[in-house]
């Protein structure tokens, strides 16, 4: 089931914009279970979460092993469609844009220079999992706001996932929905639910 679409003036007046990067301005491309058998961690838990379980000792190599495996996914990382376009509108009517990922920072950016979306996003409007709790904790989206001076009343977080949703939500952020694959839907956390990034240019650029 598809959440409604959005109210002409859902996004009015919203300056700040934040997306989740693997899925959402990029091609999926992680088979989390195969990345769970990798590094022999549990099936069904998020990793990080399975990682945040384990001791520092014992959760040290495979932190080492998911970078490592993260990174030689970065470098054949490629936009989603329509991201450019998206991102290149919001750009031109002034509105700041930021990354907010589960992901490393070399991870970060080694995807954005892959998929050519680096020169959108200033350094200290991309935060990772290595300055903030990860997604779905609001942290990463407040911090990003504070940099910018910012009121969550101003911003928006779009995801494809749960966790980008939840977080926005719990950031007192408005939240999109990318679900390209018409895969599960969170309506509980969605303000507007879209199939693709054509489709949310669509929306808010007019």
């Amino acid at each position: 089931m598809r959440e409604q679409t959005a109210a002409p003036d859902t996004f009015a007046g919203r300056r700040h914009w934040l997306f989740d990067m693997d899925g959402t301005l990029t091609l999926a491309m992680h088979d989390f279970d195969a990345m769970r058998r990798e590094l022999d961690l549990p099936a069904g838990v998020p990793i990080l979460e399975a990682l945040d379980a384990m001791t520092a000792g014992q959760a040290r190599d495979k932190r080492r092993a998911l970078d490592e495996m993260e990174l030689r996914m970065a470098h054949e990382a490629q936009e989603q469609p329509g991201a450019t376009a998206l991102l290149e509108g919001l750009a031109a009517q002034g509105v700041s844009l930021g990354i907010v990922t589960r992901n490393g920072r070399d991870i970060a950016d080694a995807t954005l220079t892959a998929c050519g979306l680096s020169q959108y996003f200033h350094t200290d409007a991309i935060v990772s999992r290595d300055c903030a709790p990860p997604k779905p904790g609001p942290e990463g989206i407040q911090l990003v706001l504070e940099r910018w001076d910012a009121l969550p009343s101003s911003a928006v977080m779009v995801g494809d996932y749960r966790f980008d949703l939840e977080a926005g939500q719990r950031a007192g952020c408005r939240t999109v929905h990318v679900n390209v694959d018409n895969g599960e839907t969170w309506p509980e956390y969605t303000d507007a639910c879209v199939t693709s990034l054509f489709e949310l240019a669509d929306l808010v650029l007019r």
